[in-house]
């Protein structure tokens, strides 16, 4: 069991993903919170069943949730996401916690996108936060290749988000994913070595 949990967090289009591939390479247990929001809301979950008793049965099709209709909902409606968020919060830290403290590695790492924007009241069971950087401009070329949005969109999306400075703010470390993926893995292997260690002590 990993009582040692680094949370892995970023802006969209920073790669935290790639960063989180590197470190399951090395052997090390993955949480994702993009997963979890999934998982919770699959058919006969709890979580669905309260979506649907808030929101109606229109956001199920052939019994799955319908996740573009909701973010349609929620999106221009502030007091719909936060009812989202009253259901679905909760229930993703706890399916977190779980998965990192049943990992069978040294340490866990837990991949949560919105952390700067979350707060880490509720993450009391992380040790340390790892922040995958790269400046705006990058993370909008990105997202723009990678979506094939609008450039508007683009940055309503990173908008939408907590600023770079935010995120470095709650940063005990930070990866730079400016380079090549041979960089971003040299990186990776690195704090792999530090954690380790710190898992141990």
């Amino acid at each position: 069991m990993a009582e040692f949990i680094v949370a892995v967090t970023g802006g969209i289009a920073s790669g935290k993903s790639a960063v989180t591939s590197f470190f399951n390479a090395l052997g090390i247990g993955i949480a994702d919170a993009d997963l979890a929001a999934r998982t919770i809301v699959e058919p006969g979950q709890a979580a669905l069943e309260e979506i649907v008793a808030c929101f109606g049965s229109q956001l199920v099709v052939a019994g799955q949730l319908n996740r573009q209709a909701l973010r349609e909902l929620i999106f221009e409606n502030a007091d719909a996401r936060k009812k989202l968020e009253s259901i679905t919060h909760p229930r993703i830290r706890e399916l977190l916690a779980q998965q990192c403290k049943t990992a069978e590695s040294p340490y866990a790492i837990v991949a949560i996108p919105l952390l700067a924007e979350a707060g880490k009241t509720h993450y009391d069971w992380i040790k340390r936060i790892l922040v995958v950087d790269v400046p705006r401009a990058t993370q909008k070329s990105r997202l723009l290749a990678r979506d094939n949005i609008s450039e508007s969109l683009a940055e309503k999306m990173l908008d939408g988000q907590a600023s770079r400075a935010q995120r470095l703010a709650i940063a005990n470390d930070v990866i730079s994913n400016v380079h090549d993926l041979v960089s971003l893995g040299d990186g990776v292997k690195r704090l792999d070595s530090i954690y380790r260690q710190l898992a141990k002590a």
